[in-house]
């Protein structure tokens, strides 16, 4: 390998100073630059945390010159075009930057655009979220004093898919501590039919749903909010003509759709044509997620505006010198740093390989992500699972103290890993191209 090479990083966020450290750390005369805006680097994932005043959210940012690895040009700039056929970046400046490698790692873009009145919502104050402003969801708790409390999730892909009920039971444990929890309605209102895409959790978190009496609303696409009014619309994404289904009780809970409806509550919905309009007093939401917009746009995008990427090795499925993976790729699981964990080193194998080789490494990725799902102040369950949706705890995570024979439960010791043990991992292993 006597030949400089040259590997361009595009996002400064978990997935691009991964890469960037590993393979600096594997081999530091590879040159490599990353373009990166941002003068702040967020640990993101205690945001939840944050929203519930049970951690610091200036302990969340670091400086971004402090995650940037030793050895690597940071470039200052926003990218904005690729050119994969000239293995070339265009900067929003105008400036080209050329590589032999692009790992291209810009993370998602909070779209709330894609939901009508929903940008207005947000900026009046009106809804909040962890997603975009977590010091902001503590502030509507704390001044929230019953009535409706609305948590719900978007249609498309997202990041940290458990985010959107974390918050809620923490909600509602801080509701019971207040005192305002026996004049409250939660209600989760979420596009799926099943609370999670992996059995043995799913079938947990009802337990949990169940103990914490919340109404939740399956098959519930979020279409529109009106700010003034505090309503949140829906489309039910099930065909209501088959069994004659009712999704609203009208005095009868019986006739119910239990598959839409679980643990019903009496709460204000307006009918409006094919829409139910869910009347709140407190809402969090995730907002709607996609793809930036460079991205979309470029050449690197598969259909639906993801990078497209093969999913076993992270090379991208039509040039063979990019490689993409996080967030921004096409991998078909959950967007979540613990994904990224475990997809950087078999990204930075197959590059390291193919500049010494020409041929990819014998690393694949196996799907592996996990969902730290907090329960309540205290408790957690451990989601762990990879492409087929099967629970696979990580051997690796096993060995920590704090981890507990079977994660698939809430355990108070999943908490401190959370709260405590992940952060330390993440800002001392993970950002300096240690593997964990």
């Amino acid at each position: 390998m006597s030949k400089h090479y040259q590997v361009l990083v595009v996002g400064g966020g978990t997935a691009g100073i991964m890469a960037a450290s590993q393979l600096l750390k594997k081999n530091p005369k590879i040159e490599v630059g990353i373009i990166e805006p941002a003068d702040i680097h967020y640990y993101q994932p205690a945001w939840t945390l944050v929203g519930a005043n049970t951690y610091d959210f200036d302990k969340t940012g670091r400086p971004m010159a402090s995650v940037m690895p030793k050895g690597a040009d940071w470039i200052k700039e926003y990218a904005d075009k690729f050119d994969p056929d000239n293995n070339k970046v265009t900067t929003k400046k105008g400036n080209d930057f050329t590589y032999d490698y692009l790992v291209a790692v810009p993370g998602i873009k909070i779209a709330p655009e894609l939901v009508d009145g929903l940008q207005e919502a947000m900026d009046k104050g009106v809804v909040c979220s962890n997603y975009t402003n977590p010091k902001h969801t503590w502030e509507t708790l704390k001044n929230f004093n019953g009535g409706t409390a609305l948590f719900t999730q978007p249609a498309t892909p997202i990041k940290c898919g458990g985010a959107p009920q974390k918050i809620m039971y923490l909600a509602d444990d801080y509701f019971r501590k207040k005192g305002v929890r026996d004049k409250t309605d939660i209600l989760f209102a979420l596009p799926s039919p099943s609370i999670f895409g992996v059995k043995v959790i799913a079938s947990a978190l009802m337990n949990v749903v169940d103990r914490k009496d919340i109404n939740v609303r399956f098959f519930h696409k979020l279409v529109k909010v009106d700010a003034d009014k505090k309503i949140a619309w829906y489309q039910i994404e099930k065909d209501l003509t088959a069994g004659g289904c009712v999704t609203l009780a009208d005095g009868d809970e019986s006739s119910l759709d239990k598959e839409i409806q679980h643990n019903y509550k009496d709460v204000k919905v307006t009918k409006d044509g094919d829409f139910y309009g869910i009347h709140f007093d407190m809402m969090h939401l995730a907002p709607p997620q996609s793809a930036p917009d460079f991205i979309r746009n470029s050449p690197l995008a598969a259909d639906t505006g993801w990078i497209s990427v093969d999913s076993k090795t992270m090379q991208h499925t039509k040039y063979a010198n990019i490689f993409s993976f996080g967030d921004a790729s096409n991998l078909p699981t959950s967007k979540t740093g613990a994904a990224i964990r475990k997809q950087a080193p078999v990204a930075v194998a197959n590059i390291l390989k193919l500049m010494e080789s020409d041929a990819l490494s014998n690393k694949e990725y196996n799907g592996y992500t996990s969902c730290p799902l907090v329960t309540g102040y205290g408790k957690m369950i451990l989601a762990e699972f990879d492409y087929d949706k099967n629970f696979t705890p990580d051997p690796k995570l096993k060995q920590f103290p704090m981890m507990v024979s079977d994660s698939s439960k809430e355990h108070w010791r999943l908490w401190i890993l959370k709260k405590y043990l992940l952060p330390y991992l993440y800002w001392n292993k993970m950002m300096k191209g240690i593997e964990v």
